[in-house]
C-alpha cells in the first residue's frame, strides 16, 4: 500500500469518525439521525468503493511491472545461458 493511499484512508478514517460523533450528539427526531446515519454510511461505501477500484487498478499496474522486469531477467538469463553454451 503506498503511502498517499494510507493517508487518504488516515483521511477517510478520520471523517468518518468526526461525522459519527458529530450525528451522534446532535439533538434530532430518531428518523431523522437514523437517515443522516443511513446517508453517512452511503457516502463511506462509495468513497470506500472509489478507494477500492483505485487500489485495484495500482496493483494491476504493479502486477505489469513486475511481470515486465520478470521478463527482461528471464530473458537475460536465458541470453547469458545461451552464450556460456555456445562458447563451451
Amino acid at each position: 500500500m503506498t503511502s498517499n493511499t494510507k493517508i487518504i484512508l488516515g483521511l477517510l478514517a478520520a471523517a468518518a469518525a468526526g461525522a459519527a460523533v458529530g450525528v451522534l450528539m446532535a439533538p434530532e427526531k430518531g428518523s431523522d439521525l437514523r437517515r443522516k446515519i443511513k446517508d453517512t454510511v452511503d457516502e463511506w461505501v462509495d468513497d470506500l468503493s472509489e478507494l477500492l477500484a483505485i487500489g485495484k487498478e495500482e496493483m494491476k499496474e504493479r502486477f505489469a511491472e513486475a511481470r515486465e522486469g520478470m521478463e527482461e531477467v528471464k530473458d537475460t538469463v536465458s541470453d547469458t545461458y545461451n552464450r556460456r553454451r555456445g562458447n563451451n
